[in-house]
């Protein structure tokens, strides 16, 4: 079943003094439980396609499908409620709260679905858990090393039950070692709980992990091969 589907995508940014083709008609549809990597060199349109999917950023023209819904046709607060519920994010440069612990991080999107207080706690813990730091619970970022940070930030992006994942170049911040435990984490969430990820990424592991890559160049999709 397909969770993403992307008809004849483009976007122009014409905010510059001569207008820049972000994408150019791109068709590409996600199934249910698949790890893909976007991939292509910078300016290739990969973060521009992961924002449209998200409901981050409006296509120029074509449409968005997620679960069958056109999400180009929401107003404002109908997307919100709609990106809040059903997709989660993962960002290069985490975005945790600061002033928020990691279990208060996890539990924020599911405090603004406004589910009962022992669910979020239970389900914070054990996604906490299901990453390897259980015994961070109570740490700020601050007190995080980059790697669990992100850690965090994946946990968080879980807990609201979202149809996929999109993770805007998760490993570029990280250490190897960091970056290969994350990896870790995400394929075993992926096998084991078919939980749907699609990143755009440079990084030489996440291509080998993913079980389809998608090669974008000059905002044309030019392969798209599963394993």
């Amino acid at each position: 079943m397909s969770v993403i589907k992307a008809e004849n995508i483009t976007k122009t940014y014409t905010s510059t003094a001569v207008p820049v083709q972000a994408l150019n008609g791109v068709n590409l549809e996600i199934e249910e439980g698949e790890f893909t990597a976007i991939v292509g060199p910078s300016g290739s349109g990969k973060s521009t396609l992961l924002n449209i999917m998200g409901g981050l950023d409006n296509p120029t023209s074509g449409y968005i499908e997620v679960g069958g819904t056109d999400i180009s046709k929401l107003k404002d607060g109908q997307l919100i409620d709609f990106r809040l519920n059903n997709i989660g994010f993962v960002f290069q440069s985490y975005n945790l709260i600061p002033v928020l612990t990691a279990k208060e991080n996890v539990e924020f999107i599911m405090l603004l679905q406004k589910r009962p207080k022992k669910e979020m706690e239970e389900r914070a813990a054990a996604l906490l858990a299901e990453v390897g730091l259980e015994e961070r619970v109570h740490n700020r970022p601050s007190e995080l090393s980059g790697g669990q940070q992100q850690r965090v930030a994946v946990a968080r992006a879980l807990a609201s039950n979202p149809k996929f994942i999109l993770a805007d170049e998760p490993t570029a911040n990280l250490d190897s070692s960091s970056a290969a435990n994350l990896l870790d984490i995400m394929a075993k969430m992926n096998a084991e709980e078919n939980a749907t990820f699609v990143f755009s990424t440079h990084d030489q592991k996440v291509i080998d992990t993913a079980k389809r890559v998608v090669v974008l160049e000059d905002g044309v999709i030019k392969s798209d091969e599963r394993k």
